[in-house]
């Protein structure tokens, strides 16, 4: 492959980074560039891996999923590069960005994890962010594996009945 084209698709990703104000997951930039059939998956997960090792974009695993964020170094390199791109490209991100903007922004904002502590015990983390800001940040432990994904999948679905609940309740006099 030229590597005038891979830094295409690395422009593609910082572009996308640069324009959303959450951090987006490596699933979320797959689907949108997948679905256009700008690249495959392997080209494109060369460019994830090209642009964490020149620290073009830092990256942060939560819940079976990387999330990616946009470095100042990125942001200049965009700056010099960013014109390489399409302009129809470009729109079609910028209007992908916009119609998804709340699907995107819960899917950062809603996070779960889990992890093994002993025998019989693992410790589930759920949180919901707003603006790289932690609202809500819960550990329990759990003693199955199961009990914990189920806790990360219920969250994921009733966050804003959770979060209001305990906000109501702990507000009671």
């Amino acid at each position: 492959m030229s590597s005038q084209y891979l830094t295409l698709y690395k422009m593609l990703v910082l572009y996308m980074l640069k324009r959303c104000d959450v951090p987006l997951s490596k699933s979320q930039i797959y689907d949108f560039i997948l679905e256009k059939e700008y690249t495959n998956y392997m080209t494109l997960q060369e460019a994830f891996s090209e642009l964490a090792s020149s620290n073009l974009i830092s990256e942060k695993t939560m819940a079976n999923r990387t999330y990616l964020e946009i470095t100042d170094e990125g942001s200049q390199t965009l700056e010099f590069f960013g014109n390489r791109i399409n302009p129809s490209i470009r729109q079609e991100i910028d209007d992908y960005l916009k119609d998804n903007s709340m699907k995107l922004r819960n899917e950062s904002a809603i996070l779960g994890d889990y992890k093994k502590t002993a025998e019989n015990e693992y410790t589930v983390v759920l949180m919901i962010k707003e603006n790289n800001k932690s609202l809500l940040d819960i550990k329990l432990s759990v003693p199955t594996e199961e009990m914990a994904q189920a806790m990360i999948d219920n969250f994921q679905k009733q966050s804003q009945d959770i979060y209001q609940y305990l906000f109501s309740r702990l507000m009671e006099n």
